[in-house]
């Protein structure tokens, strides 16, 4: 393990501007660079992103999705999207543990949470049983203050303008 002599970070990107993931990935290209093994599990997000597409070119760089290409019902989430994120939560939980990764990406998982498709205590304990070494990043909108007080850095995107606004939409590898 690359950062198993120091304490691993919890950071966050929250908020409702666009902008949360691609930090965090940008984050992974910097910890990949230095030889670190990143695992980014991708909540809520079924379609082959551009990044899911990028790490075949990356060694020791994983994306795995958990989660379908379909809006989540918050009031009545399918049972599909419910085992799907149980599934994220276990990969995640043996990710963290087992000493093979050196930054994991847990991507959307704050929405997850806010979406009782993972239940907050479930997060909560991943966050404290993890080995110390391993660096985690979550994103998503709707950071629990829980995630927010734990967390080592918190980052808050604000949206300030989007081409969504103006009718433009989601474009290939921009949004996806």
């Amino acid at each position: 393990m690359v950062a198993g002599k120091e304490k691993g970070l919890l950071m966050v990107y929250t908020g409702e501007g666009k902008g949360k993931t691609t930090a965090a990935l940008g984050q992974a290209l910097r910890a990949a660079g230095h030889g670190y093994r990143v695992l980014v599990i991708n909540f809520m997000k079924g379609r082959d992103y551009g990044e899911l597409k990028a790490a075949h070119y990356l060694p020791q760089f994983e994306v795995l999705k958990a989660g379908r290409d379909v809006f989540v019902d918050r009031d009545n989430p399918d049972e599909e999207d419910l085992r799907l994120a149980a599934e994220g939560m276990a990969r995640a939980k043996e990710a963290l543990s087992s000493g093979q990764y050196d930054l994991v990406i847990l991507d959307e998982l704050n929405v997850a949470v806010h979406y009782n498709l993972v239940p907050l205590e479930d997060l909560l304990e991943l966050i404290n049983n993890k080995r110390p070494g391993v660096n985690v990043i979550i994103t998503g909108r709707h950071a629990h203050e829980k995630i927010i007080e734990m967390a080592d850095m918190v980052s808050e995107v604000k949206e300030v303008k989007h081409h969504f606004t103006a009718g433009i939409g989601a474009r290939k590898g921009i949004e996806y």
